[in-house]
C-alpha cells in the first residue's frame, strides 16, 4: 500500500506551509472563476415545459417552489428501466433536509428530473426514503433541449458541449447526468447555466449555489447589485 512519507514535525510544517501557497492560489482563482459564472449570460425559456411530480401536471414556474432560482438535477433514468443509475442514486442518498434548508434560504429550490414516467419515480424514492421532490419530463422534450437526453436518429449526440457519439447506442437514446440552473425574474425564467460529467461534483450549499447567477449572496461577490439582500459571509444560512 502507497501511504504518505513519513517525516519529522518540521519538515511536515514545511511542506504544509507550501501546500497553503497553493492553496490559497486555488481558493482566489475559483472565487474569480465563479464571479465570470455569474457573469454569463443567460437565456430566455420560451418552450411550456411539462412534468408530472407528487401534485399532478406542473410547468418548470411550479417547480420553483416560491423561490427566485431553480436548480434541477437529472437524474439518470430512462423510460424503460426499473431503477435510477446508481451513481445518481449515490449522490442524491447524501443530499440531507439540512443542505435543502440552506439553499432556499438563499431563495434557491432543488429538484431531481428524469424521463422515466413518475410512477417509477415516487416508487423509487419511496425505497430509498427520499424527499426532494422528483419531476418526469416524459411529456416533453426538456431532457433533450438540456443536453442530457441523447438520442442519435434526432441527431443529439453531443455532451458537456462536444459531440460524444460513443455514449449513443445506435438505436434508441441515451440518459446522461447534468445539473441545470433557472431564474425566475417576475413572470419571465431564464437558463442561467449547466454542468454536466465531473462538473456536477459540487458539494454542500455554498458549492451549489456557485453555480447559480445569484451566487451566496454574500456581500463580498461580484458582480454587485446581484440581490436586495447582501449578506456578511457568515454560512449560517439565517434567515
Amino acid at each position: 500500500m502507497a501511504l504518505p512519507e513519513i517525516v519529522s514535525r518540521e519538515e511536515w510544517l514545511t511542506a504544509r506551509k507550501a501546500l497553503l501557497v497553493r492553496e490559497k492560489e486555488a481558493t482566489r482563482a475559483r472565487d474569480a472563476l465563479n464571479a465570470d459564472r455569474r457573469r454569463l449570460p443567460m437565456v430566455r425559456i420560451e418552450t411550456d415545459y411539462v412534468f408530472e411530480g407528487p401534485k399532478g401536471r406542473v410547468g418548470l414556474a411550479d417547480l420553483f417552489g416560491g423561490k427566485r432560482q431553480l436548480m434541477v438535477q437529472h437524474v439518470m433514468f430512462h423510460p424503460d428501466w426499473d431503477k435510477a443509475c446508481p451513481s445518481c442514486t449515490a449522490s442524491i442518498d447524501e443530499f440531507s433536509a439540512g443542505l435543502l434548508e440552506h439553499l432556499r434560504a438563499r431563495e434557491t429550490e432543488y429538484v431531481l428530473v428524469s424521463r422515466a414516467p413518475y410512477p417509477k419515480l415516487a416508487a423509487y424514492a419511496a425505497d430509498h426514503g427520499w424527499f426532494l421532490d422528483w419531476y418526469s419530463s416524459a411529456e416533453s422534450d426538456f431532457n433533450r433541449d438540456f443536453g442530457v437526453t441523447l438520442d442519435a436518429e434526432a441527431g443529439l449526440i453531443d455532451y458537456n458541449y462536444a459531440p460524444r457519439p460513443e455514449f449513443v447506442p445506435a438505436q434508441g437514446t441515451s440518459e446522461q447526468p447534468g445539473v441545470s440552473v433557472f431564474l425566475k425574474e417576475g413572470e419571465e425564467i431564464f437558463h442561467t447555466y449547466s454542468a454536466f460529467a465531473r462538473g456536477v461534483d459540487q458539494g454542500g450549499a455554498y458549492g451549489l449555489l456557485d453555480l447559480t447567477a445569484l451566487g451566496r449572496q454574500e456581500s463580498w461577490e461580484e458582480p454587485k447589485g446581484r440581490y436586495e439582500r447582501s449578506r456578511e459571509a457568515v454560512p449560517d444560512f439565517a434567515e
